[in-house]
């Protein structure tokens, strides 16, 4: 059974293990560049769980980025009736691909 570890970042927390290639909020750094994780949450091989309260200490998961890129755009449309008001406003969220190497 592989090892399985939960980490936060960016406010979210992702289920990763060794090998995945997970989409994160955006981070500095370019493609190709080292990062560490050191809010881990949670450890798990076989039978083997670590929780931590709420965070484990000395615990790290390390990862490459991949790819630093924008989602497609979402529009927003905001429209009240009887009024003439109608508006309409895109995003596109900023995102960071990462390789998750070691836990």
């Amino acid at each position: 059974m592989p090892k399985i570890a939960v980490i936060k970042t960016g406010g979210k927390q992702y289920k990763v293990k060794e090998k995945d290639i997970i989409k994160i909020e955006k981070i500095p750094g370019k493609a190709g560049d080292k990062v560490e994780f050191d809010q881990v949450l949670m450890i798990a091989d076989g039978d083997n769980v670590e929780i931590g309260k709420p965070i484990l200490e000395g615990k790290k998961v390390a990862g490459k980025i991949l790819e630093q890129g924008r989602a497609k755009k979402v529009l927003v449309v905001k429209y009240k009736p009887k009024t003439r008001y109608k508006k309409r406003v895109g995003h596109r969220q900023s995102f960071t691909k990462i390789e998750v190497t070691q836990i």
